[in-house]
């Protein structure tokens, strides 16, 4: 290849590209096919380079579907980035090409990520006085009135490089393009020491109290080149005094048969693709438009080369100026005619205009006969200019229609938020100028900076030049803007040729939504644009209707026969562009995002080749087999091992991840009393009792112990995973319900250290370890506690069984914890023991656990524990709903025993419960199900736990378990299926 070549890609490699391009040539693949485009391109632009005319497939109907814009308003290109990583759903014209970047196109949906991120994401907060969003000229000039004053000032803006507007036009500003002008603007600007300049962030929500949340995309256009210690993207969540929103604006089509062609583009688009990135978005176009602003296009377009066969346009005649400059060029300007037809296989290939009806509505138009068709590749539209209105809305602005713009501008905020350029609808290049430097001085004002009195730059050689408003020699080349002709507000082009059900008049590229939809929905009863957005789905796409919204609100109102202005807009909510799930999590993934929490003892247990269970957050040894020669032991057997040891001689289990709350005030006792279903207040100091909590609706919502450690003082134990909840649960009920109850509770989980010591032998060994306490029955009872020295160690020591047999819960330091376990594991013949023994245990004794023998919709009632619901109560929560009728139901699912008629068999868990031994034709009902299964050493075979309806009144009945093609026989017992008399509880 020529030294050429390698600069530009050549013109055979690229075959739309405009003589004088140049830049690295950088190599991609898309759609399974080679291509080469040039550095500073987009995905699109460099697809459009290479004569790519079809990107992606519609979602709904399969049509084809090309570039249609050139920013991040794009309906149509949707493209899957397969490498360096996976991600699906980007636009094509806001992809940064880069060497190596394999894409596909996509019909309108795509495909997970099958590996994981290997990118990191992270998060910032930040402050500013002013935050200017936007840098092209409104707000490069806000943002220099604003920098000069010394005011912090954040300057945002989505592209790579700023300027706005002025990267896709030849407009010049201080005798300089104006893409160098606002490289050098912005340049000055970013070397002020209170300026921070965002490139590559887009502001995607503007909340409360100028809150806003941007994202800054800072490697994903390095591919596999990025750095990977730095992070692919960032969240920017700041705080700014005062916002200026110089969000400028997008384009929008018109309804006429064929307007999704690969081909069909909008004006403005076509100008950018032409002067940004040099590249020809075809040969030959027919531009169809209702204003002044594609002439500007048209121009350009024909000064790079591309022919010009013929300019539509709606209106009686454009500005002067602009029809003088086309006839200059030998361009045709058909006034008074509409573009009714966009035909092709695949592609433009044609344009079929025609002059308009003679008595027009306008907004809407037929062909009013001698319709012509006109050989193009490309057709250009330009249906008006629809401000960015979506951040101002989102902070709370309203919005005024602008007869003259054909468009929603921004009205009050209450917010600290204002709207510049043309945002907020001004139209020339000079007032957006002018009107962005005023914004900055109302800015100042308001942030409390005194104003200067002219956007200049401060004298002093410390202070970088520019960017100051520009004077009068410094408009755009062509001297003053060329006056405008009024616009004209132009929805649908009637066409009968389409069989009259608008079939491919389209509103919403991206949904394909076609004005026959939007009817079908009027004809329905519809009047509100909320309510069609909601049944046609318009502008509920990646693109959230920024070029089809005001179109699909200008149809409805047609069809209505009412006003733009009256119908008004749909709510713009955030984001305002997609953004990705691993940015929003940051670091907050994984372990960060779930952390895993473990006990003070952890690594001994790892030590000891514990297995681990997964509990809410924390790693609970699960079981520890033994591992000797051959394979050692497996689950079953290791679990069977600790049983024993529990039941017949001591083991101890690590029990520190029980959830702890500290409950302290003078109204402690009453919260609780209001908040368990027994009563708390009677415990005494010294004491441990069992509590139960239900919802409002008397449904078991967790269990434990409270232990009263001084009149105003307890400590709530919880279930492991429901640590967090109950927490929650009780800060809900003190801050909405009572907040007049003197009281503080604080989350001490991770602060104490517990290990359960559990067995015949385990006072024993508890006397050795603490030599100074009674551990006697009469000194030491059942459910109450004792402080000690257990191994050295200051600990509370617990009477407290969740296995049924003689146990103590000693609780020390987590600081401690360690020191502890290894205490009690030197003392003796000590077996340690997991969470799955210690569900054996607590099944043999018919101890439920919540969220596994409950499921919402379990009474204590139902859990055979109607003595722990207190009558002396005048209330707590729950209590009402034990006396509705449902609650008292006979056939209500009870907690029951099962014993399979063969002692070997263990039924799967969530294994359904029928009355037959052959299954009758489906629907099959049932009568419950199996919520816990165990094999029992103590027991000599398998059992189980279930929810059976009207349970406790069918003991003794057999039942059968469907197991695969089996009928598995069992036999209904008490849940209590060891011990039922609590004859071991005191040794």
């Amino acid at each position: 290849m020529s030294e050429r070549s390698e600069r530009t890609g050549g013109a055979a490699a690229q075959p739309h590209r405009r003589e004088g391009a140049s830049g690295r040539v950088l190599r991609f693949r898309f759609d399974g096919r080679e291509y080469e485009g040039l550095e500073g391109d987009t995905l699109a632009s460099a697809l459009l380079a290479n004569g790519v005319r079809a990107v992606a497939s519609s979602i709904k109907f399969g049509r084809p579907r090309g570039v249609y814009a050139a920013g991040s308003e794009e309906p149509n290109a949707l493209v899957q980035i397969e490498e360096p990583f996976p991600e699906p759903m980007l636009q094509a014209t806001t992809v940064e090409l880069y060497d190596g970047l394999l894409a596909t196109g996509l019909p309108g949906q795509g495909r997970l990520a099958d590996r994981p991120d290997p990118a990191r994401y992270d998060a910032v907060h930040a402050h500013c006085d002013v935050l200017v969003v936007g840098a092209g000229p409104a707000g490069i000039a806000a943002a220099g009135v604003a920098a000069r004053a010394g005011a912090r000032v954040i300057l945002a803006d989505e592209r790579p490089e700023p300027g706005g507007s002025l990267l896709g036009t030849a407009e010049t500003l201080d005798g300089r393009p104006g893409r160098e002008w606002a490289a050098e603007e912005v340049a000055a600007l970013a070397a002020l020491p209170e300026v921070r300049v965002l490139r590559r962030t887009t502001v995607l929500g503007h909340y409360d109290d100028n809150h806003v949340i941007a994202v800054e995309r800072r490697t994903n256009h390095l591919g596999a080149a990025a750095p990977a210690d730095v992070a692919r993207e960032r969240v920017w969540r700041i705080r700014a005094g005062r916002v200026v929103l110089a969000t400028g604006g997008h384009e929008r089509f018109v309804a006429f048969a064929g307007n999704d062609l690969p081909g069909v583009m909008l004006a403005g688009a076509a100008r950018t693709y032409a002067n940004h990135y040099r590249v020809l978005p075809g040969r030959r176009a027919v531009v169809f438009t209702t204003n002044d602003s594609a002439y500007a296009a048209v121009l350009d377009l024909a000064d790079a080369g591309v022919e010009i066969a013929a300019i539509a346009d709606v209106r009686q005649a454009p500005g002067a100026a602009w029809a003088a400059r086309c006839a200059e060029r030998g361009i045709e300007i058909l006034t008074r005619h509409v573009v009714t037809a966009a035909k092709g296989e695949g592609e433009v290939s044609s344009v079929e205009v025609a002059p308009r009806s003679e008595t027009p509505r306008s907004e809407t138009q037929g062909g009013g006969g001698g319709a012509r068709e006109i050989p193009a590749d490309l057709l250009l539209v330009s249906g008006g200019w629809t401000p960015v209105v979506h951040l101002f809305s989102q902070a709370g602005g309203t919005l005024r229609y602008d007869e003259e713009l054909g468009a929603f501008t921004p009205g009050e905020t209450r917010q600290a938020v204002e709207a510049a350029g043309f945002a907020r609808g001004v139209r020339t290049l000079r007032a957006c100028l002018e009107d962005g430097a005023e914004a900055g001085r109302r800015a100042l004002a308001a942030a409390g900076f005194a104003v200067p009195s002219e956007p200049a730059v401060p004298s002093g050689p410390a202070v970088p030049s520019g960017p100051a408003l520009p004077s009068e020699t410094t408009v755009p080349s062509a001297g003053e803007e060329p006056a405008a002709a009024p616009a004209e507000h132009l929805w649908l082009v009637e066409a009968p040729g389409d069989g009259g059900d608008y079939g491919t008049h389209f509103v919403d590229l991206q949904r394909d939504v076609t004005v026959g939809e939007v009817l079908r929905a009027v004809g329905a009863g519809l009047t509100s644009v909320e309510h069609v957005k909601r049944y046609t789905t318009a502008g509920t796409a990646h693109d959230q209707g920024k070029t089809s919204g005001l179109l699909t609100g200008g149809v409805v109102a047609h069809a209505l026969g009412v006003d733009v202005a009256e119908l008004g807009t749909t709510t713009f909510r955030a984001p305002y562009t997609p953004v990705s799930f691993a940015a929003l999590a940051g670091r907050d993934r994984g372990p960060l995002h779930d952390p895993v929490r473990v006990t003070a003892m952890h690594e001994w247990h790892v030590a000891r080749g514990a297995l681990f269970e997964n509990v809410g957050q924390w790693k609970r040894p699960w079981y520890y087999p033994r591992r000797g020669e051959g394979p050692g032991e497996d689950m079953e057997a290791a679990v069977l091992r600790e049983c024993r040891a529990a039941r017949e001689d001591v083991a101890a289990m690590d029990a520190s991840t029980l959830g702890k709350i500290d409950v302290v005030g003078p109204d402690a006792a009453v919260l609780l009393d209001r908040l368990y279903t027994n009563m708390m207040s009677t415990l005494k100091v010294g004491s441990i009792r069992y509590g139960v909590m239900c919802r409002p609706d008397g449904m078991v919502f967790d269990d434990g112990t409270v232990i009263r450690l001084a009149d105003d003082r307890f400590l709530v134990t919880t279930t492991t995973g429901n640590a967090a909840a109950v927490l929650d649960w009780m800060e809900e009920w003190l801050q909405t319900e009572w907040p007049d109850l003197r009281v503080h509770c604080t989350s001490v989980t991770e602060q104490w250290a517990t290990v359960a010591l559990v067995g015949p032998r385990s006072r024993q060994v508890l006397a050795r370890l603490a030599p100074g306490l009674a551990v006697d029955n009469d000194s030491f009872p059942f459910m109450t506690w004792r402080d000690a020295e257990v191994a050295g160690i200051e600990a509370r020591v617990c009477r407290i069984s969740f296995s049924g047999e003689l146990a103590y819960e000693i609780n020390v330091s987590s600081w401690s914890g360690l020191a502890l376990w290894e205490a009690v594991m030197a003392s003796g013949e000590v077996t340690p023991y997991g969470t799955e023994t210690m569900h054996v245990l607590r099944a043999e004794k018919g101890f439920p656990i919540v969220g596994q023998d409950t499921d919402g919709t379990v009474t204590p009632q139902d859990l055979g524990m109607e003595w722990i619901v207190s009558k002396k109560k005048a209330d707590f929560v729950g209590k009402r709903s034990f006396a509705r009728a449902d609650t008292a139901r006979p056939d209500r699912k009870h907690l029951v025993g099962l014993l399979p008629e063969d002692p070997g068999v263990l039924l799967p868990e969530g294994a359904h419960l029928v009355e037959t031994s052959a299954l009758p034709e489906p629907p099959v009902p049932t009568l419950g199900f199996v919520t816990s299964s165990y094999r029992s050493a103590a027991l000599g075979r398998a059992f189980a736990l279930a929810l059976v309806s009207g349970g406790r009144e069918r003991v003794g009945e057999r039942l059968y378990a469907p197991v695969g093609a089996d009928l598995v026989p069992v036999t209904v017992t008490s849940h209590v299926l060891y011990d039922p008399e609590g004859a071991r509880r005191d040794g």
